[in-house]
């Protein structure tokens, strides 16, 4: 061996060494800090995964410290905003209900052709932008190709609003609160199907706790006397069931088609689609209630308010959808009877009842354990893209940002 060779082996060692002396002088810290925790990229990215702090059990004032540190990296801005608007969809839901009480009370009670409003909303502001970043051409290629897939969900969404609306004409309003619940297992079971998310037990105990927000909630309700008698509660209940599943499949769903479309795109054709079927079918079942309902001012003021409370609802929605996920947005939910009981005070004297207090308490408490552990960049991951056939207008087939 000569001389040059010895060298060279001798350099190579030597900076091997240095590298591996390297790795071990600095490891992977063992989880994200907050502050890189609060960095992560924007709705239309991969985001990077941020952990939680790990508890230390050494002793309880340690075991404290690292549950205040804990706590604490929950509140990360994405969280602050998934709460956020999960409160505001169920405001939104909060809205609808009373509405859709006063039109009742008012000679105006077509729950089909109520919600065609909404699907005519979404259509003609979501569509219309759709063909401005596609072309007219793009989005007939997005029709043909995918619209099948859209079609489904709209035809899932417009009879899972139709069958709810219907079992409180048959069933108890006890019913309806607990069987509506059977929205969320449905939810997490085809957002598992489809995106296959790793659920920790704290998840599944945020999930519980909820649920027990709901019970006082439900209990609340029957302790104040809210409940009405049921005219066939066997038919309301079987509605209750089938629409709360329907729920749970749409919101899945369109879940899974957020995180890879472009939000203008899935919302568009929901709303086109559901124009389509909603409109058939209102013209079939409602054709002699539209001749004989009040249309006053009042109750177009009505449905006015009810579309624009949807309106929003369904535009936030797969917002929420992407900055958390499908079944946080189901269990925001059940803080709406809550919402109720404040549109009851002054709309309808309702007296209140110290439990509905503590009910929103445990319900919001539910929703910060969900993430005690998990974090919402781990739900789901987010690639945003329009479809390869089309060219969109600025150029390239990723979408980046919250659209």
């Amino acid at each position: 061996m000569s001389q040059d060779e010895g060298t060279g082996r001798t350099l190579q060692a030597d900076s091997d060494s240095t590298n591996k002396l390297e790795i071990v002088k600095e490891p992977p810290p063992p989880y994200e800090t907050e502050a890189a925790a609060e960095d992560v990229p924007s709705l239309g990215q991969n985001p990077v995964r941020a952990a939680r702090p790990p508890l230390d059990y050494s002793s309880p004032l340690a075991f404290l410290s690292s549950v205040g540190r804990r706590f604490a990296s929950i509140w990360t801005k994405r969280f602050a905003l998934s709460l956020l608007a999960g409160q505001i969809v169920s405001l939104c839901i909060t809205c609808t209900n009373v509405t859709t009480t006063e039109l009742v009370g008012r000679n105006w009670a077509l729950p089909t052709t109520q919600t065609f409003f909404l699907y005519f909303a979404l259509f003609v502001i979501y569509t219309p932008y759709t063909i401005y970043k596609y072309g007219f051409m793009g989005w007939l290629k997005m029709v043909f190709r995918d619209g099948w897939k859209y079609f489904i969900l709209a035809a899932c969404d417009v009879e899972g609003n139709f069958l709810v609306v219907k079992a409180y004409q048959y069933t108890t309003l006890l019913s309806c609160m607990l069987l509506d619940a059977w929205a969320i297992p449905v939810c997490l079971f085809f957002s598992w199907v489809y995106m296959r998310p790793k659920y920790h037990w704290t998840q599944l105990l945020g999930m519980f706790i909820c649920i027990a927000g709901l019970g006082l909630l439900v209990a609340s309700d029957e302790i104040t006397d809210k409940d009405w008698p049921a005219l066939s509660r066997a038919k309301g209940d079987v509605f209750m069931l089938v629409g709360a599943s329907l729920y749970g499949f749409t919101n899945a769903t369109e879940e899974f088609f957020v995180r890879k479309s472009p939000l203008y795109e899935v919302v568009g054709q929901l709303g086109m689609w559901g124009v389509i079927i909603n409109g058939i079918q209102a013209a079939g079942l409602e054709h002699q209630g539209m001749k004989t309902a009040t249309w006053s001012g009042e109750n177009i003021g009505l449905l006015v308010a009810y579309t624009s409370a949807m309106f929003i609802l369904y535009t936030v929605a797969p917002i929420l959808y992407r900055m958390a996920s499908s079944a946080y947005y189901n269990l925001s939910l059940l803080s709406s009877d809550f919402y109720g009981l404040l549109f009851g005070l002054f709309l309808y004297h309702y007296t209140v009842y110290w439990l509905y207090f503590v009910a929103f308490a445990i319900v919001i408490g539910g929703l910060v354990i969900y993430f005690w552990h998990a974090t919402p960049e781990e739900q789901g991951k987010i690639d945003v893209r329009a479809p390869e056939y089309v060219q969109p207008r600025e150029g390239g087939n990723r979408v980046v940002g919250q659209v």
